[in-house]
C-alpha cells in the first residue's frame, strides 16, 4: 500500500487507545483536525524524545487531536504513557499486526513496526500534509505547527 497523497481521503480505522477505549478516526470528522504520528516502538530512545517533544508543546496539542500509533500492545502503551506523562492518545496497531500502518503505507514488514510517518488529516477526513522518515530520523514538531497553521 502506498502513502496517501495530500488531497486524498485518509484511510479510516478503529482501534484502542492506552486506556482500552475504542478510537475511530472518523469520529473526529467535522469536529477536529487530527495529526497521526506513527512511531516504531514505545520506550525506544528516538520515539520517546519525539513524543516528549509533543507533550511539551501544549500549543500543538491544542491545535489538533494528536494520535500516536505504534504496533505495541495496549498495555505497553498504558505503561509508556504513565511513565512519560503522555496525555494524548497512544493507539495500538498490534492486531491485526500493522494494519493501520499498512493502510498508510508506513509499515516496515521486515522489522514488524511502523516507520516515522506523520499525517495531518483535516475535519473533512482529507490528508492535507504528510512526512515519512526512516526509523532513525526524528521529525521536527515545528513542521507539524506549520502544517496545522496552513489549514486555517
Amino acid at each position: 500500500m502506498s502513502v496517501p497523497a495530500a488531497g486524498s481521503r485518509a484511510p479510516d480505522f478503529s482501534t484502542r487507545n492506552q486506556y482500552g477505549e475504542q478510537v475511530r478516526l472518523s469520529d473526529f470528522a467535522g469536529r477536529r483536525d487530527v495529526v497521526l504520528v506513527f512511531y516504531p516502538y514505545a520506550f525506544s530512545q528516538v520515539c520517546t524524545s519525539e513524543l516528549a517533544a509533543l507533550r511539551d508543546r501544549p500549543d500543538l496539542l491544542a491545535a489538533a487531536e494528536f494520535l500516536a500509533v505504534s504496533c505495541d500492545p495496549m498495555f505497553t502503551l498504558r505503561a509508556y504513557a504513565d511513565t512519560q506523562g503522555l496525555e494524548f492518545g497512544l493507539l495500538t496497531d498490534f492486531w491485526p499486526h500493522g494494519a493501520i500502518a499498512t493502510a498508510y503505507g508506513v509499515f516496515d514488514a521486515d522489522r514488524g513496526c511502523a516507520v516515522r510517518g506523520t499525517f495531518v488529516v483535516d475535519r473533512d477526513g482529507v490528508v492535507r500534509w504528510s512526512v515519512v522518515n526512516a526509523i532513525p530520523e526524528a521529525r521536527d514538531p515545528e513542521d507539524y505547527a506549520k502544517a496545522l497553521a496552513a489549514l486555517r
